[in-house]
């Protein structure tokens, strides 16, 4: 299983529902076991750039192709990238998985 994680910050506060908004056209995207779009907490007392998380786990990566591949990312990144400060992602092989607590 691959999970993809992605960081993104408003360029303004005023832009934060847009972003919101355009972030959460991907959960249309049928490609991920599982997919959450989630704006940041804020609860760490370092780094509090990044506005909102995108996590999604993947089957693999042709999955993982195919949501990137899928009209709702196109969709989103027009929404988005606009207004847009910071976008970081990151791809993990999942060794094992996920444990409830």
């Amino acid at each position: 299983m691959i999970r993809h994680i992605v960081y993104f910050s408003a360029r303004s506060a005023d832009d934060r529902q847009r972003v919101l908004e355009g972030l959460r056209l991907l959960e249309a995207n049928p490609h991920a076991l599982l997919l959450e779009v989630e704006e940041n907490l804020k609860l760490d007392s370092l780094g509090n750039e990044v506005d909102f998380v995108v996590y999604g786990e993947f089957a693999n990566a042709a999955a993982l192709e195919a949501f990137k591949t899928h009209p709702s990312y196109e969709a989103s990144i027009a929404a988005v990238r606009p207004l847009r400060e910071l976008r970081m992602a990151a791809d993990v092989l999942a060794r094992r998985g996920r444990q409830s607590s």
